[in-house]
């Protein structure tokens, strides 16, 4: 039960992390779709070193297990290229059309609709794709310390001083 109560605390400061950095705005989402405005790709690079530092200390800790999926190909391809289809055509991702719906803007529920259509069209394909799709390019559970053979904090420290220079440059020609 607390699990769920986390994930209720987490979910609401996420939100509101969405909502304060203005990511939730049409023209923030058309500016990340033209790379001409970085403030989405900022938010969520910054969202993905906090998760993977918090994830990788608890996992060190002994709080939790890391638990991988399977690096597919397929999958990833076919799913980047419909996620990036429904952003481009409706102007809001997953997160950002609940959000805007909490902004009260109503017109997400049309991209929130075609969500549960496309969940609904995926587990009645499931079957199909288990012998197609999710066999394209199977990895299994890879991590890049584990292919390079080294510890991971030297890859998190990495990323982290890398993303910081790339902020840094997105800020220098004003993105």
């Amino acid at each position: 039960m607390m699990n769920l109560f986390y994930g209720l605390l987490t979910g609401i400061v996420f939100g509101f992390l969405l909502q304060k950095g203005r990511v939730l705005r049409y023209e923030k989402q058309l500016g990340a779709l033209r790379l001409i405005d970085m403030t989405i790709i900022k938010f969520m690079m910054s969202a993905i070193l906090v998760g993977m530092v918090g994830i990788y200390a608890m996992t060190d800790l002994g709080m939790d297990v890391l638990r991988l999926k399977p690096t597919i190909l397929g999958a990833n391809m076919v799913g980047g290229i419909l996620f990036g289809i429904g952003w481009g055509l409706f102007g809001l991702c997953p997160g950002t059309s609940i959000g805007a719906l909490g902004e009260g803007r109503w017109h997400a529920l049309f991209g929130i609709v075609g969500m549960l259509i496309g969940a609904s069209l995926y587990a009645a394909l499931h079957p199909w794709m288990m012998e197609t799709v999710l066999t394209w390019g199977d990895f299994g559970k890879i991590t890049l310390p584990g292919m390079l053979g080294i510890n991971h904090w030297i890859v998190i420290v990495a990323l982290i001083v890398g993303v910081v220079a790339l902020f840094r440059w997105f800020e220098k020609i004003k993105l």
